[in-house]
């Protein structure tokens, strides 16, 4: 066993968490219950779209990474994480529409 909670909890959290913060989350696409992996899509208030997910960092450790393609257009951010979760039908989308969202992807992916 790794530790890690299931990816159903963590989502579950990250929801309620952003949600009591004032903000707005919603699950764009469910994973694996236990082992899917997530991939958290903020949109800000300008219009810019990123992506977040779980990868490691310098150190080794688990952190938050961010895995927008260069260039990215809020439509192509989309057509990227539909393409990515046709090939990973196992991979939760949360959409986050909070200020300071990126905090959240960091507290919520970074470190095991």
């Amino acid at each position: 066993m790794n530790g890690r909670l299931p990816a159903s909890v963590v989502a579950s959290a990250l929801i309620r968490r952003v949600n009591d913060a004032g903000g707005f989350a919603v699950v764009r696409a469910r994973g694996d219950p236990q082992a899917g992996a997530l991939l958290l899509l903020t949109r800000a208030r300008d219009g810019t779209t990123r992506l977040f997910e779980r990868g490691l960092g310098a150190s080794g450790a688990s952190e938050s990474i961010e895995s927008t393609p260069t260039g990215a257009s809020p439509e192509s951010v989309e057509e990227y994480w539909r393409k990515r979760r046709a090939r990973d039908p196992d991979l939760w989308v949360i959409e986050l529409d909070i200020p300071d969202a990126e905090r959240f992807a960091a507290e919520t992916l970074g470190g095991d």
